[in-house]
């Protein structure tokens, strides 16, 4: 297991642990988990499993029909 140093001032300091203590966890554990979440390449499944959770959601179609029509583009 690999073994990371920050350098963190005393008022960051002090908002971590208690962030960790809040959460149950040890610093170091807390930390990873952060930095585990914050470089997540996919959806958490929580995210995944909302998909259709919300029947009375307009369609995309039904979002776009009161949108005016669009504009001719340019060519290149």
């Amino acid at each position: 297991m690999a073994q990371l140093t920050l350098y963190l001032d005393r008022d960051t300091e002090a908002k971590v642990k208690k962030a960790a203590k809040a959460a149950g966890v040890s610093v170091s554990r807390w930390v990873s988990s952060l930095i585990r979440e914050r470089t997540a390449e996919e959806w958490p499944n929580i995210v995944r499993e909302m998909a259709g959770s919300w029947p009375e959601a307009p369609t995309a179609e039904e979002l776009r029909e009161e949108l005016p029509e669009d504009v001719p583009r340019e060519p290149f």
